[in-house]
């Protein structure tokens, strides 16, 4: 099993969720998140005064999967995630050794 990490830009969240399920993924978790990478932020303009925004917003999808998944998921979010511009974001993926329904007890992929 595997957790995939997908962080975006927010006004793509709904593009992203909609090619998610289009290919069968179903659970999604969904955090409001703020970071800068390579764009470190930007300079606006508030009420005549300027001032430095480090952090910027993001979104964050966490996302668990059979190994099996795992490729057709990145390459859907990067798709649907794209915009050519800096800031589109980053996929990370992780091994998870154990998974468990908390409501039936099921473990493992079963838990999925």
């Amino acid at each position: 099993m595997k957790k995939v990490t997908a962080i975006i830009k927010p006004f793509k969240l709904e593009d992203v969720r909609g090619a998610l399920a289009e290919i069968g993924i179903q659970g999604v978790t969904v955090t409001e998140v703020k970071g800068f990478g390579r764009q470190k932020g930007h300079t606006e303009l508030y009420r005549g005064a300027e001032y430095v925004v480090d952090f910027l917003p993001k979104t964050k999808l966490e996302i668990l999967l059979r190994e099996d998944q795992v490729d057709e998921c990145i390459d859907t979010i990067c798709k649907a995630a794209h915009t050519g511009k800096i800031g589109d974001g980053k996929i990370f993926v992780e091994s998870i050794e154990q998974v468990v329904r908390i409501r039936t007890g099921e473990n493992g992929p079963e838990a999925l």
